[in-house]
């Protein structure tokens, strides 16, 4: 098996020394300083399931690496309209294009019976930027529940969790999806491959865009928000609203607010990546977490005022720091 890893930062850069530790050909496509040192000394994990090193090859150009099997992408979402000169020298006729995003996928409504079949989100995929340079047909979702943090150029801190959800956006059971699953429980995650990941999606987002934007504009880690009891009500009221909207998609979460409060109370003092992005001076994910969920109440006529207003000043905040860049 040949992967590409574009974008090896945190979570690729882990996913990809998993791979390669499994026996897979590995290419990490990466830059700057993170880069450099992994071209020096390789990939160094470290976390409670036992330290290890990968040396997989590391390239800032990926056509040194040419056609893959899978592309795992380790971008950031508001990237991937962007991402297409990248990704074209890795494509073969079958490759497939493995997004471990955050919130609503541009996928979303692909090979989903209903109502909504083909709709394309606008604000996850504006004027199908983003489908042009992620063809459907190559897509395969996946969802993290794994925390790591780049500790230092080179180094990636395994914080908690080794589970990395996939599935086909039809719901079918593929060989390529059977294929990356077995390579990367090979290499010490757990991949199951779900019929139905569009639940794991909104499981995900039930916390992320609530946690996200907060702690951004609050400077709180998560453990920092439940302890406070205006912000822990302001959680609880985002969740309700983003499972009614999900329930009017078609998907029922099928896990309980309060359960999804006790797992982020869980991650302790954890920084989201919204906060980390922030204190980098990043532009912020937000359009797949907030609009996309907005745009999706005002297509099936769901009241979401708490998510309407996090989503203004979230991004005010945002175009603030996209200006002072």
């Amino acid at each position: 098996m040949k992967v590409a890893v574009l974008g090896a930062g945190a979570i690729g850069a882990y996913v990809g020394a998993a791979l390669h530790r499994a026996g897979a050909e590995v290419h990490l496509i990466a830059r700057g300083a993170h880069l450099q040192a992994i071209r020096r000394a390789g990939v160094r994990v470290l976390t409670p399931r036992g330290d290890f090193v990968a040396h997989p090859h590391a390239t800032d150009d990926p056509t040194q690496v040419g056609p893959v099997d899978h592309i795992f992408l380790g971008l950031k979402a508001n990237s991937y309209a962007s991402a297409g000169p990248m990704i074209q020298p890795l494509l073969h006729e079958t490759t497939s294009i493995i997004a471990a995003q955050n919130g609503i996928p541009w996928w979303y409504f692909h090979g989903l019976k209903g109502p909504y079949e083909g709709y394309r989100i606008e604000s996850v995929d504006p004027g199908g930027a983003v489908t042009t340079a992620l063809p459907l047909h190559r897509a395969i979702g996946c969802v993290v529940y794994a925390a790591t943090e780049i500790e230092e150029p080179g180094v990636i801190r395994h914080l908690e969790g080794t589970r990395f959800s996939i599935g086909e956006p039809d719901g079918t059971l593929t060989e390529r999806c059977a294929a990356f699953s077995q390579a990367a429980v090979e290499g010490g995650l757990k991949c199951p491959v779900e019929r139905d990941l569009r639940r794991d999606v909104w499981i995900k987002l039930m916390g992320n865009i609530a946690f996200n934007p907060i702690s951004a504009l609050a400077r709180a880690t998560m453990a920092g928000i439940c302890r406070h009891d205006g912000a822990r009500e302001l959680v609880v009221a985002m969740m309700r609203e983003t499972v009614d909207v999900a329930r009017r998609v078609g998907c029922d979460p099928g896990i309980s607010i309060e359960r999804r409060l006790r797992g982020a109370e869980k991650a302790g003092e954890h920084k989201t990546s919204t906060l980390q992005d922030l204190e980098k001076g990043k532009p912020l994910e937000l359009d797949v977490l907030l609009a996309a969920v907005v745009e999706l109440a005002d297509l099936t006529g769901a009241e979401v005022p708490t998510l309407r207003a996090i989503h203004a000043v979230s991004d005010l905040l945002n175009e603030n720091l996209v200006r002072a860049v």
